[in-house]
């Protein structure tokens, strides 16, 4: 049955609900760890980000996808002159060029909102080939979408973020199919590439890595930030010390336990039983951004969620990696959890297009 018209109980909710349970988790900790801080309060920020992400998530459901994917070409320019002006003017906080201030009110990270723009263009690319594989121009038009602004972003500098910027381009390639020889000659590539990108990469960005090589080297130093995460997580147990008894995030001793690190603060308190709980969330909001890809009328609709998907699974796994010393750190946030109003905007935006895909999978 074809339906001409959309109304409010096609809006997926579920999807919504399972975001905001997330988030509402990050809120409680958020609060736990700042409250005896001078971050006391962030927690209220982050509720208000959470609450205009919701606003943002249903507005842009109910915007036609198509009609967002057709206008990607400006959205590019807008996200490249937007980082390449940081570069000049930016708001730099320790040293990094990362936000762009808004009324001198608030800040606005744009590297987040690009995410949303590459995934978008993955799919205005992708979505009309007629080939088996992608072709080599495809994949050179998809090397741009996503190597000009990972570029920009690393010379702001941040690394992290212009990671995450590739899984989106993976997802959106290996959906429509590669040839087995163009994987050996990218890898080849790649490979090639790695020693010109060690030497453009800034020394504690080298040591980083090389404390991860070597993680007992320099425990108080550069592999410092990772020990401590080991050692907040491992102390939690099975049930964990409970709120606001987490000796490690309290006392200091786990970095910014509100942001990146709120990973290791929230095992340290919830323990294995609180993680595990908090990690089924994860499984199931990704489990049914992937029922809305299957369900999608064609495919843009399948490539936007599933790179939206992709996107989210590569957050979570790096940054629980990197607390338990799995993988370098790097300033990748836990996706809804992590304080960052530029983040949950982002990740509640990019639900809203997914939400937009699955309505209109019955509309003609």
């Amino acid at each position: 049955m074809i339906r001409k018209t959309l109304n409010f109980r096609d809006s997926d909710l579920l999807l919504l609900a399972l975001a905001v349970a997330i988030a509402a988790v990050g809120v409680v900790e958020i609060y736990s760890t700042t409250a005896h801080s001078a971050l006391a309060g962030e927690y209220k920020s982050q509720i208000k980000w959470i609450l205009l992400g919701c606003v943002g998530a249903l507005i842009v459901s109910r915007i036609d996808y198509h009609a967002i994917i057709e206008r990607v070409p400006w959205f590019f320019v807008i996200s490249v002159v937007a980082l390449a002006g940081l570069l000049v003017g930016g708001h730099s906080i320790n040293k990094a060029r990362r936000w762009l201030p808004l009324g001198g009110v608030v800040t606005l990270q744009v590297s987040e909102l690009v995410k949303l723009v590459i995934i978008l263009g993955v799919a205005a690319i992708l979505a009309e080939k007629r080939g088996k594989d992608v072709t080599w121009t495809e994949l050179l038009k998809l090397g741009i979408l996503a190597g000009v602004p990972a570029v920009l972003v690393v010379l702001e500098p941040d690394l992290g973020t212009a990671l995450t910027f590739f899984p989106i381009v993976v997802a959106g390639i290996f959906l429509v199919g590669i040839h087995p020889r163009q994987i050996a000659m990218l890898g080849l590539l790649a490979l090639l590439m790695v020693p010109v990108a060690w030497h453009f990469t800034k020394p504690y960005q080298r040591e980083r890595v090389m404390t991860f090589i070597h993680p007992s080297q320099d425990t108080r130093g550069s592999s410092y930030q990772a020990t401590q995460s080991k050692i907040a997580i491992g102390s939690g147990g099975f049930w964990g010390k409970g709120l606001g008894n987490g000796t490690q995030s309290r006392l200091g001793f786990i970095p910014v336990s509100h942001a990146d690190f709120i990973f290791a603060a929230f095992s340290e308190e919830q323990g294995f039983a609180g993680t595990l709980f908090v990690m089924l969330l994860y499984f199931a909001l990704l489990l049914r951004l992937l029922d809305g890809a299957q369900l999608a009328g064609d495919r843009a609709g399948t490539l936007v969620v599933v790179c939206f998907a992709s996107l989210l699974f590569f957050q979570i796994f790096v940054n629980v990696g990197m607390m338990i010393g799995f993988l370098p750190i790097t300033g990748i946030p836990l996706p809804l959890m992590s304080q960052g109003g530029s983040s949950v905007m982002s990740t509640f935006l990019g639900l809203g297009l997914a939400m937009s895909v699955k309505m209109r999978r019955l509309v003609n």
